[in-house]
C-alpha cells in the first residue's frame, strides 16, 4: 500500500498560481462534478473543470433539467498560470465549451489533452488545435513537464470508436513524485485492477455518485457506488481519496451526509474524504527515507 496521509485545510480556490502549501507535495482544491484544479512543483493543472452553465441552457425545459446545485467556485477566465488541462471524455460536464474557451484565452501557454476519439470536438468546444494532445490508452505522454498514463474507463463500458480509440479515458499524472488518479467518469471492470497495478496511486480522485434503472432510461449512465470506490481503494491500495461527481444536479447526486457517515463506520479505508468546496487537500511531502521514483511506461 502507499503511504497514507492526505490534509484538509479551508481555503477558496487560487486565482494563480501558489505552488503546494507548505510541507505538501501538491495542493488540489474541488472545482465541482468531477472538476479539479492541483498545484505541484512546476506546474498547474486543471481536470475535467465544468464552471459554466451549459448544460443548462441545453437541458432547459428536459426530463433531467441540469441546473446547478452549487455554483463555481471561480470563473474560468480568471484562473490563469494554468500549464495543463486533461479532459477525459465527451460529455459537457467534463468538456464544457463554456469552460475551456475561457481557459485558453487566459493561458496561452496551456495544452489541453483529451482522448484521441474527440480531438475534433474539443477543437469545437474551445481547445485550440495547436495545443491539442490527443490521448490514447496506454501510451505515456510527456507534457507541460509531467508524464501522462492513459488508461480505459468504464462509463458505464469499456467503449471505442470505428478506430478502435477509447471514447472514456482515465489518466494516473506524475506529479512530483507523486501520481494522482482521475478516471473521469467509470464503473469497476474485470481489468481495471490489472491496469493500476504498475502505479503506486498517491491520490485517486474517484466518482461515487453510482446509476440506476431510472438514469439509464433517461441517458444518464452512472458511476461507482461509493461503496465500489472504496472497495477499488482497497484492493489497490490508494493512498488517498478525494471522492466526487455529486452535488451538482439534483437528479444525478448522493446523501453527502450518509455517505460520510458510511465511510466513518469503515475501518480499512486509506484517507478517504468526500470532496468539499471551499477547502484545499494537501498531500503531505514524502519523507526522504520512504520516497520512490517515477513509474515506469
Amino acid at each position: 500500500m502507499t503511504e497514507p496521509g492526505l490534509a484538509a485545510t479551508a481555503g477558496p480556490v487560487p486565482l494563480s498560481r501558489v505552488g503546494p502549501a507548505p510541507g505538501a507535495d501538491l495542493s488540489a482544491w474541488w472545482l465541482g462534478q468531477a472538476g479539479f484544479l492541483i498545484d505541484a512543483p512546476g506546474i498547474r493543472l486543471v481536470l475535467d473543470p465544468y464552471l459554466s452553465d451549459t448544460l443548462a441552457e441545453k437541458y432547459r425545459g428536459k426530463p433531467f433539467p441540469h441546473v446547478r446545485l452549487m455554483p463555481p467556485p471561480v470563473e474560468p477566465g480568471a484562473l490563469r498560470d494554468i500549464d495543463l488541462v486533461l479532459a477525459t471524455h465527451a460529455h459537457t460536464d467534463h468538456l464544457d465549451p463554456g469552460t475551456l474557451g475561457p481557459i485558453a484565452a487566459q493561458n496561452p501557454g496551456c495544452r489541453f489533452v483529451v482522448p484521441a476519439a474527440h480531438a475534433e470536438l474539443a477543437v469545437s468546444r474551445g481547445a485550440p488545435a495547436d495545443r491539442l494532445v490527443p490521448a490514447t490508452a496506454f501510451e505515456p505522454l510527456q507534457v507541460a513537464g509531467t508524464r501522462i498514463h492513459p488508461l480505459p474507463s468504464a462509463h458505464e463500458e469499456v467503449t471505442v470508436d470505428t478506430l478502435g480509440r477509447h471514447l472514456f479515458l482515465g489518466y494516473v499524472v506524475e506529479l512530483g513524485g507523486r501520481n494522482v488518479y482521475h478516471p473521469g467518469d467509470c464503473v469497476p471492470y474485470p481489468e481495471l485492477k490489472g491496469h493500476l497495478a504498475g502505479y503506486p496511486v498517491d491520490l485517486a480522485l474517484l466518482p461515487v455518485n453510482g446509476r440506476d434503472a431510472r438514469r439509464a432510461a433517461g441517458g444518464v449512465p452512472g458511476n461507482f457506488t461509493l461503496g465500489e470506490a472504496m472497495a477499488l481503494a482497497v484492493a489497490c491500495g490508494f493512498g488517498a481519496v478525494i471522492g466526487h461527481h455529486f452535488g451538482m444536479f439534483a437528479f444525478n447526486t448522493i446523501d453527502a451526509a450518509e455517505a460520510r457517515r458510511h465511510i466513518a463506520a469503515r475501518g480499512d479505508l486509506p484517507r478517504f474524504l468526500l470532496a468539499e468546496s471551499g477547502v484545499r487537500y494537501d498531500l503531505p511531502a514524502r519523507r526522504p527515507e520512504r520516497a520512490r521514483g517515477t513509474v515506469e511506461p
